[in-house]
C-alpha cells in the first residue's frame, strides 16, 4: 500500500502560470476589470477630457494669428500646425494618470492581492496599461471632434490620417509604461501624478508641438529635433497634411523621416520601460 504524499489543498502559494496565451487572457481580465472601473467612475473619463479640450480652445483662439509658422501668422495656419502637438501632448499626459491609478493599487495592497493569485506576473501592468490605451482612445476621439469644430481640417486620405492616429496610440502606450514604473517606485498616488507631469512639460515644450523649432537657440533646436515626442508630431502633420505652406524641415534625421523615427522611438521606449517596469513590479511586491 503506497503512502499517501500529497500536500493538503490550501497550503501552498499559487504559482504564476506561463504560456504566451495564458499572460494574454490574465492580461485582458485586468483590463477589462480596469475599463469597468472607469465606466462606475464616470468622472476619471471626464476630467481626462476637460483639459485637452482647454489645450484646444485657449491656443486656438490665444495664440492663433501671433505664432509665426512657415512664415505666415495666420490663425488658421497655425490653427492645422498645432493640432498634431495638442494630440500628441495629450496621450503622453495620460501618463500621470497610469502611474496615480498604479501607485493607488499599490497603496490599497490590491497589487498583493494579485499576486496571490495564480495568473501571469506581466498581466497586471499590461492590463492596467491596456485599459489606459482605451481611455487615450476615447480622449483621441472626443478631441479630434472639438478640433473640427474650431476649424482643424486634414488635407490627406484616411488611410494615412488613420496612420496619424495609430501612431499617437503607439507613443501613448509606450508612455503608459514610463507611467507604470513610476506609480511602482512612489509610495503614493499624490507623487505619482507629480512625479509623472514634472518631466513632461519641458518634454512637451523643447520641442515641434507649438512653435516651428527653427525659430529656437541653436542648442534648443537640437534637442528639439532629437526628441521623440517631436518625431510623432512632425509624422502626424505630415500624414494629416497640416504642414504649412513655405514651412522649411529640418535637415535633421528624425524630421526628414517621421514615420519611421516615431515608430523607432515609441517601441524603444515601449521594451526599455515595460522591461524596467515589470522587474521592479515582482521587486516591489514581493
Amino acid at each position: 500500500m503506497s503512502a499517501v504524499t500529497d500536500t493538503a489543498p490550501g497550503t501552498r502559494a499559487p504559482q504564476p502560470r506561463g504560456g504566451i496565451a495564458q499572460s494574454v487572457s490574465d492580461s485582458l481580465v485586468i483590463a477589462k476589470r480596469n475599463l469597468i472601473r472607469m465606466a462606475r467612475i464616470p468622472e476619471m473619463v471626464i476630467f481626462g477630457l476637460i483639459q485637452p479640450v482647454m489645450f484646444v480652445v485657449l491656443f486656438t483662439y490665444v495664440f492663433g494669428g501671433s505664432i509665426q509658422v512657415g512664415g505666415s501668422t495666420s490663425a488658421s495656419a497655425y490653427r492645422e500646425f498645432l493640432m498634431a502637438g495638442i494630440f500628441a501632448q495629450t496621450v503622453t499626459f495620460a501618463t500621470a494618470g497610469a502611474g496615480a491609478g498604479i501607485a493607488d493599487d499599490m497603496h490599497k495592497g490590491l497589487i498583493d492581492r494579485f499576486r496571490s493569485l495564480p495568473m501571469a506576473r506581466g498581466a497586471v501592468l499590461t492590463g492596467r496599461t491596456l485599459a489606459d490605451l482605451v481611455q487615450t482612445a476615447l480622449t483621441l476621439v472626443v478631441l479630434a471632434i472639438v478640433a473640427v469644430i474650431v476649424g482643424w481640417r486634414v488635407h490627406e486620405n484616411m488611410a494615412k490620417v488613420l496612420l496619424g492616429f495609430l501612431l499617437l496610440l503607439l507613443l501613448g502606450y509606450a508612455f503608459s509604461w514610463i507611467g507604470a514604473l513610476i506609480g511602482l517606485s512612489v509610495r503614493t498616488p499624490e507623487a505619482a501624478t507629480s512625479g509623472g507631469l514634472i518631466w513632461l512639460f519641458p518634454l512637451t515644450f523643447i520641442s515641434n508641438a507649438f512653435v516651428d523649432a527653427n525659430q529656437m537657440p541653436t542648442f534648443l533646436r537640437h534637442i528639439a529635433e532629437w526628441n521623440p515626442f517631436s518625431a510623432t508630431v512632425q509624422a502626424c502633420r505630415e500624414l494629416f497634411g497640416n504642414l504649412p505652406p513655405g514651412f522649411q524641415t529640418s535637415d535633421a534625421w528624425p524630421m526628414q523621416n517621421p514615420i519611421l523615427a516615431s515608430v523607432l522611438w515609441s517601441l524603444l521606449i515601449l521594451v526599455v520601460f515595460r522591461t524596467l517596469a515589470v522587474r521592479k513590479y515582482r521587486s516591489a511586491s514581493i
